[in-house]
């Protein structure tokens, strides 16, 4: 099964320096998971690969939360409410276009070397 892309959300961190309400993070992960079900992105049969999602406690971004990392393109949006997640998916994740006013930050990550055969 290919991995299109990672989602991973820092909306309900133990420490909450980057999401002080955890309401707005918590409504964020549950738009996350309805969203990506909703959107077939989960569907072993989608062209490209699936979209896996992970809530994570902590991203290093200690601020302007809830964060949101997308692998492997390495952008970094942040204030990712339940209102932006819908735009986030359809723009970026799908259409591919990164939606740039809402970027922090943008990472170089390389993919990992290809396992010997």
């Amino acid at each position: 099964m290919r991995v299109s892309h990672h989602l991973l959300l820092c909306a309900t961190p133990a420490k909450a320096l980057c999401c002080p309400d955890p309401a707005v993070g918590a409504a964020s992960w549950d738009t996350l998971k309805h969203l990506v079900r909703k959107l077939g992105l989960e569907d072993p049969a989608r062209p490209g690969g699936i979209v896996l999602r992970s809530k994570a406690d902590c991203l290093r971004i200690c601020a302007e939360g809830p964060i949101l990392l997308i692998w492997p393109d390495g952008v970094v949006y942040g204030g990712v409410t339940a209102e932006r997640i819908e735009p986030i998916l359809r723009g970026h994740v799908v259409g591919g276009v990164p939606i740039v006013d809402w970027i922090l930050r943008r990472y170089g990550l390389s993919p990992a070397p290809a396992s010997p055969t």
